[in-house]
């Protein structure tokens, strides 16, 4: 035994993964588990994507490239931020990493010094907090109140800024509650940023193609003119085109903030995956895509209008209708203080852990997100999935009382 870097004890735990882990083991035994644990879309990768990744490797495009990509992939990162986002992004201002949470990761890294604050909403994503504590920052938690909808106020934010708040993370759509702002509701939020110069923004856009009844897309750094030099928007292919195995994220930004990410990432990965970045920038260029993305929207829509309803008839749940990604993120906090089995319910780790054993339900508690009262049920799952695992549950609440 020899000692870890200090660093490890300031990250916790996953305290879904003995849940996660549990649910494995139980499929792998047989079991018919319901899983409503998947962060990832079930549809697959479109067809003409992959068929460019095969065409890459047979063009042995398999060596090294340039830090952090191929020119093509940044080009058209570029442009679609410019076509899409209205966002003047030339390729000298996008950077691409392994993923979303990789590129999130760098730029915690680039922009926090030791102490500097950020403020992040909650319910959040589970690594906002953890990769802002290995990057020396001290996360602070501005609650999103389930009565409005899990959003943050203009007035709650403004008294959560301090002198040493340095980084702002917005995302909307939201992982895990499915909640989004509209353009209006996040220009507020802008007008806040705008008066405090030492705030840069972080706008975690990656579930911009899934929304729901008729709401708008806005990108964070085009709601007041002062913020395109102060924010750094973030996108991934995982959720959008179905691609989570295949690691692509991106950022655009600042050249000088994208610079010193390309310097970080010289020093770590140098690149993505070689012979994924091409069929990534035809991902963002084929007309093809828009078509596939807008079908699968369309069928997760659906199938989140059902899952709210069901859960919102269960009885003592409340839930919040999702307007984008695809989760629900159901209060269940009133079963608190019963017994299933022998098992006593007093958060939504305990809960979700008895609807696992006994029901065969796999649901992620929302703790790790900020909110021990709730749990997180992801719809990229089929219909028929959905109904079953949902009459699971309400047989579950049934015997709860």
């Amino acid at each position: 035994m020899f000692p870890l870097a200090d660093r490890m004890s300031l990250i916790a735990d996953s305290i879904t993964l003995a849940v996660s882990a549990k649910a494995g083991a139980m499929k792998k035994a047989g079991i018919d588990v319901v899983g409503f644990g998947a962060g990832e879309p079930d549809f697959d990768t479109p067809a003409f994507i992959k068929e460019a990744a095969k065409a890459a490797l047979d063009k042995g495009q398999t060596k090294y490239t340039p830090t952090p990509c191929f020119p093509e992939l940044k080009a058209a990162i570029a442009d679609k931020f410019v076509k899409e986002n209205g966002l003047a992004y030339k390729p000298e201002n996008i950077t691409v990493g392994a993923g979303g949470k990789h590129c999130l990761y760098m730029a915690f890294m680039a922009v926090l010094n030791p102490g500097d604050e950020v403020l992040i909403p909650s319910p959040y994503w589970v690594s906002y907090p953890e990769q802002v504590k290995l990057a020396g920052g001290v996360p602070k938690i501005v609650r999103g109140e389930e009565a409005n909808g899990f959003k943050i106020t203009p007035q709650q934010f403004e008294a959560a800024i301090t002198p040493k708040t340095r980084v702002f993370v917005i995302n909307s759509p939201s992982n895990p509650a499915g909640h989004a702002y509209t353009a209006e509701e996040l220009k507020a939020l802008a007008d806040v940023v705008a008066k405090h110069p030492q705030v840069v923004v972080f706008s975690d856009e990656i579930y911009e193609k899934l929304l729901y009844g008729g709401l708008k897309f806005a990108s964070f750094a085009t709601l007041n003119p002062v913020l395109f030099d102060r924010t750094l928007t973030f996108n991934c292919h995982s959720k959008s085109f179905a691609m989570t195995g295949w690691r692509v994220g991106y950022i655009g930004g600042p050249k000088f903030v994208i610079d010193a990410i390309n310097k970080l990432q010289s020093q770590m990965n140098s690149h993505i995956t070689s012979f994924t970045q091409i069929p990534a920038a035809i991902a963002l260029t084929d007309p093809q895509a828009a078509v596939t993305v807008e079908q699968m929207r369309q069928e997760f829509e659906k199938r989140g209008q059902h899952m709210w309803k069901r859960l919102s008839e269960l009885p003592k749940v409340t839930c919040v209708r999702p307007q984008g990604a695809f989760y629900c993120f159901p209060n269940v906090s009133a079963y608190f203080g019963k017994t299933a089995g022998t098992a006593k319910i007093t958060d939504a780790v305990s809960f979700a852990a008895a609807l696992l054993e006994q029901s065969h339900v796999a649901v992620v508690p929302g703790n790790d997100s900020g909110f021990e009262t709730h749990v997180r049920l992801s719809f990229a799952t089929s219909m028929a999935q959905i109904d079953k695992g949902l009459d699971r549950i309400a047989e579950f609440l049934k015997k709860l009382g």
